[in-house]
């Protein structure tokens, strides 16, 4: 039976082949200082890791973990994982160095894995739709639907509090993100559900309809996983990196970008949005897009300036003299060119051209989005007063460079024991503070809802069709 045996010598070799395969695959990696490549296990999530509509990663803890990298001239790998066991499972295998998914200390420690130094302590939410009568407390939870995410670290805390509420019960569900959670609360499956503020705050325009009742007594300390047997010398860099972020401010800067405005608008504000956009943004969607092919802007942005300023309102007046869609007032209007404020076009074009010059006078070396967010207080307060709330920055120890710094300083302009910095005197910096983190949120949810404009993929369009959403 010569062909049986050849082909079960064949057989015996490609076994040995597979299993040489599978040996190398997981075969543990490098520690990243052999190697020169730190490789990491994510979580797609706001919080986390994502890809903007530039095609380019973000994320919280991704721009950390970057900064870590080049501090120690790191290449970076990135494994996305939709599936939290998904990641544990390659820790256990040795597969990444460190694995970043908004993890609980607790939770990391459960499973017998290494937990890094706390980058972020997060509240942690009960929340509910905010058509139902809202929960103040853990006694209204009792009888009620509640669910949680298993491996959170919430159900521990729910124990505890179960000991002095025993009519409050809850559903733990597997393999499950923190978006799908809401979702079904949104839906209607639960009364309420329990969720970290890191997870849920970046989300809250998603879901206008849901609202924090309250926040547990016990917040979580968020930190990075490392696999058991991990390189001490990763370990120990790892902790230096923290520490200096921490005191330098890196860790400040990166949370103002992703978390520093999302909780600024309530429900009533997401869903004016929501429900004016259909109705009066169609009219205006060219004019915005005219105003990006001439400045450069994203017309989103300027569309959520023109709906913080006016509601898309062309003939908005307010008692201080400022008017139209962008609400100019007529100094700025001569400035700009512009004839008539009340004209939607004219005050759209003009608005934008403003913004585009305090752009420009700002320092070359304020790198963006910190530039875009000073210019907006500009635009609110003028330039003279953000000049005093940079330089009351810089006299509290911060970077007139940073809006995280910045906003910060911005308050102080309305309190006289700060005039020996004001050089433009008393203003009302708190406004201009509440102004810009207003258009944040509405340029995230325009930057949802709304396309990209290229003006070269467009020439030629009537302006019918650019106006037209894609």
């Amino acid at each position: 039976m010569p062909t049986i045996k050849t082909m079960g010598s064949f057989g015996r070799l490609a076994a040995l082949v597979l299993a040489a395969a599978l040996a190398a695959c997981s075969r543990p990696i490098p520690p990243p200082e052999t190697s020169g490549e730190l490789r990491v296990g994510v979580r797609n999530s706001p919080a986390t890791y994502y890809i903007t509509r530039n095609g380019e990663a973000a994320g919280f803890e991704h721009d950390l973990i970057q900064a870590f990298g080049q501090s120690q001239n790191w290449r970076l790998s990135w494994t996305e994982k939709a599936r939290p066991e998904a990641l544990f499972e390659l820790l256990d295998t040795h597969q990444i160095h460190l694995a970043a998914a908004a993890l609980p200390q607790a939770v990391v420690k459960d499973r017998h894995l290494i937990a890094g130094p706390v980058i972020f302590e997060t509240p942690v939410h009960i929340v509910y739709r905010t058509s139902d009568p809202t929960p103040h407390g853990i006694a209204d939870l009792s009888g009620k639907k509640l669910a949680l995410i298993i491996g959170s670290g919430h159900t521990p805390m729910l124990m505890r509090l179960k000991r002095k509420y025993p009519g409050l019960t809850w559903s733990a569900l597997e393999n499950v993100w923190p978006d799908e959670l809401l979702a079904q609360l949104q839906a209607g499956k639960y009364d309420a559900v329990v969720i970290n503020g890191m997870d849920f705050d970046p989300m809250r325009t998603f879901y206008p309809e849901l609202a924090v009742a309250f926040d547990l007594p016990d917040t979580q300390k968020i930190v990075w996983a490392l696999p058991t047997g991990s390189s001490q010398v990763l370990r120990n860099t790892l902790a230096r990196f923290v520490e200096q972020a921490q005191q330098d401010g890196t860790i400040k800067r990166i949370y103002e970008r992703y978390f520093g405005h999302v909780k600024r608008l309530d429900s009533s504000d997401i869903l004016g949005i929501l429900q004016r956009r259909p109705e009066r943004l169609p009219a205006l969607r060219r004019y915005f897009q005219e105003a990006q092919t001439l400045t450069g802007i994203d017309w989103r942005l300027l569309a959520a300036i023109g709906y913080q300023e006016s509601q898309w309102d062309p003939s908005a007046t307010s008692p201080t003299g400022v008017r139209g869609l962008m609400m100019l007032t007529a100094e700025t209007a001569d400035r700009m060119g512009i004839s008539n404020r009340l004209n939607a076009r004219q005050s759209i074009l003009g608005g934008a051209r403003y913004l585009a010059l305090l752009k420009e006078t700002l320092p070359a070396r304020i790198p963006e989005p910190d530039r875009t967010w000073l210019a907006l207080a500009c635009y609110n307060q003028g330039q003279g007063h953000l000049e005093d709330a940079r330089r009351i920055a810089q006299a509290r120890g911060g970077s007139p460079d940073s809006w995280a710094d910045v906003k910060d300083a911005l308050p102080y302009l309305s309190r006289g024991s700060y005039a020996r910095v004001m050089k433009y005197g008393y203003a009302r910096g708190a406004e201009a503070k509440l102004f810009a983190e207003n258009i944040r949120n509405y340029y995230d949810i325009l930057l949802r809802l709304e396309p990209d404009y290229n003006p070269l993929i467009n020439l030629g369009t009537s302006g019918e069709d650019a106006a037209a959403p894609g």
